[in-house]
Order: structure tokens, then C-alpha cells, then sequence
């Protein structure tokens, strides 16, 4: 016993003149000498060894010892907490922060927000739908029968088959829900990512974005859906842009047009985006089929109407001359950063 006390005394001595400056140096002097495999347990353990007449003296030395350690841990960690604080008074708090960096929208949500905020002004209401379809939504009911030639424009991504269930190849499905659950006056338009099997190049991608507008209502003509796209194509790119229409063919729209506006990257006098002939291609559109209108029980003689659909991606490389589409994709800050002043 009489070494255990010995002991005792020199680990008592050596705590004692333990020195801390740090909270890392607290941390090591309670392990080394409080942890569940620290000194003071060790010795406590030694409890077994000592004979019971000594048992109860020897508890007391141990208790002693225990206590000093402790208060020697809870001094040192006060000495580093107050040295701290007063560390944290001399800060200059008149000192500037560190920078924070600014954030910005993705340049597709930029122009897809300022599409939708034309389109309501014109009193158009955003309607979304799943981006997983059946084949009934996104292409029957768009009147594309299944031996129709049509599809064949569309390379499709299946997911399952009989039945088929598919990525949907254009926000067109959104409008046929919409039509299936709302009678006329419909005037809505239907922004969303769609899915086709293209090869990923600086012209197309296997993802992209549209927005589709339908107006479906009693006297709808032509000309409506004409005033509808020169007021957009203008108020996203200026007075100044020039506008041709030209006959098309789409399944689900008679009579149909396809809309080009002047390059806004050459100014029309020609180049790579515009194949130099000074005009792009931005959207597809026409009047509504009146076998479509009937696929939802609305009554063709009665009510008529127009779509139009559009990528946002050609939106936007022509907004801000955007000359490779796998940028919007690549998360390039470099790209990025370039829009933080876009709003």
C-alpha cells in the first residue's frame, strides 16, 4: 500500500503542475488522466489489491486523488474558456466581413420565368404535369395513332411497355390532362423538362426544356395565335425583331406553322446558328385539330383554338448568344457566373 500511496503523490505532483493554454491541451489532460482508460482509473483499480483493514483508508486517499484531478480539469478548462473570451474582445468588430458570394438563377430558369411572366400577362395560367406519361396522354390523345409516321420524329425513351409508359417527348401531355379535367375557356401554358434519344451535340441534347400554350375557346382564329406570338417575340427581344411564319405539318394542329425570327446572334446577315440565312427557327404552332378537341368531348363546331410550343433553350441562346446547348448542362461556373446581373 504504502507504493500505491507513493504513486498517488507523484501523479498528484505531476497534475499539479500541468499547464494549459488551449482547449486541445484540456481535452488531452482529462483523457490522459479522467478518461474511462485514464490514471485516476487505473489506480482506483488497484483497490482490489489493498487488504480489507486498509480498504477504508486507502478509499479515502483515492477519493482525495480523484477530487484533486477533477478540480485541476475543471481549473484548467475555466483559465482557456476566460482566455478565449478575452481573445474575442479584441476582435475590431468595425473590420469588413468576409466576402460572400453571389448566387444567381440558372440562365434557363431565367428566361423560363420571363416566358411565363409574358405569357400571364396575356392571361395565360401555368398548368405542370408528370414528367412520366402514358402513351395515351402523349401521344393518342395528341391524335398520333400508333402505326402514325409522326412518332417517327420522336425517338422515344420507353421505361415500360404494354403498357407503355414513357419520358414524355413534349409538355403536349399537359395539355391533354388539362383538357380531360377543364372544360373551355382553357388558356394555359405548360413549361417542363422533356426527354427524347438524341445524340448529344452543341445542337441537341437527350433532356431539354419547352413551354406550350393552348387557348381553347368559342371564335379562336388564326390571327389570335398570330397577335399571341408577335407580342411575345417582341417583348423578349425588342421591337426590332423581324417575323416570318411558314407552312408546316404537326399531328395534333390543322392548319400549322412554324415560326422564325431574325437571328439575334448575326443580326440576320448570316452564320453558323442561322445556317446563313439570317432567320431561326423558335417554335412550332397552328390551330388546334378538332379530332383533339373531340378526344375530350369538346364540341369541335362550337369551340376552336390555337398551340404553340417552343424550346427554352433556343430562347435563351439567342437571348444571350449562347453558341453550345451542353453548356446549360456542364455546371461550368465560368458559364454561370455570367447571369448573376440577368434579373
Amino acid at each position: 500500500m504504502e507504493q500505491l500511496v507513493q504513486q498517488i503523490a507523484n501523479y498528484k505532483q505531476e497534475i499539479g503542475a500541468f499547464e494549459a493554454t488551449t482547449a486541445e491541451a484540456v481535452e488531452a489532460f482529462r483523457i490522459k488522466y479522467l478518461g474511462t482508460k485514464g490514471l485516476v482509473k487505473q489506480v482506483m483499480g488497484e483497490m482490489k489489491n489493498v487488504p480489507n483493514e486498509q480498504k477504508k483508508a486507502f478509499g479515502q486517499i483515492l477519493n482525495e486523488f480523484k477530487e484533486f484531478a477533477e478540480n485541476k480539469y475543471t481549473s484548467l478548462k475555466e483559465q482557456t474558456e476566460a482566455a478565449g473570451d478575452t481573445h474575442i474582445q479584441q476582435i475590431d468588430w468595425s473590420l469588413p466581413g468576409d466576402p460572400v458570394a453571389v448566387g444567381t438563377r440558372h440562365p434557363l430558369s431565367i428566361v423560363r420565368n420571363q416566358m411565363i411572366g409574358i405569357f400571364r400577362r396575356l392571361g395565360f395560367a401555368v398548368a405542370e404535369g408528370p414528367e412520366i406519361e402514358d402513351d395515351w396522354h402523349n401521344f393518342g390523345a395528341m391524335n398520333l395513332p400508333e402505326d402514325h409516321p409522326a412518332r417517327d420524329m420522336q425517338d422515344t425513351f420507353y421505361i415500360h411497355q404494354n403498357p407503355d409508359w414513357l419520358l414524355r417527348t413534349h409538355t403536349s401531355s399537359v395539355q391533354a390532362r388539362i383538357m380531360e379535367q377543364q372544360k373551355p375557356p382553357i388558356r394555359v401554358i405548360c413549361p417542363g423538362r422533356v426527354y427524347r434519344n438524341e445524340t448529344i451535340s452543341a445542337r441537341a441534347h437527350c433532356f431539354f426544356h419547352q413551354v406550350e400554350g393552348l387557348y381553347v375557346d368559342e371564335n379562336v382564329s388564326f390571327a389570335d395565335l398570330k397577335q399571341t406570338l408577335y407580342f411575345f417575340v417582341q417583348e423578349m427581344f425588342g421591337r426590332e425583331v423581324k417575323v416570318r411564319f411558314r407552312p408546316s405539318y404537326f399531328p395534333f394542329t390543322e392548319p400549322s406553322a412554324e415560326m422564325d425570327i431574325s437571328c439575334q446572334i448575326c443580326g440576320g446577315s448570316g452564320c453558323n446558328i442561322c445556317k446563313h440565312t439570317g432567320w431561326v427557327e423558335i417554335l412550332g404552332s397552328g390551330m388546334v385539330h378538332p379530332k383533339v378537341l373531340e378526344n375530350f368531348g369538346i364540341d369541335s363546331n362550337r369551340y376552336t383554338g390555337f398551340a404553340f410550343g417552343m424550346g427554352v433553350e433556343r430562347i435563351t441562346q439567342l437571348k444571350y448568344q449562347v453558341n453550345d446547348l451542353r453548356l446549360y448542362s456542364q455546371n461550368d461556373v465560368r458559364f454561370l457566373k455570367q447571369f448573376t446581373g440577368a434579373l
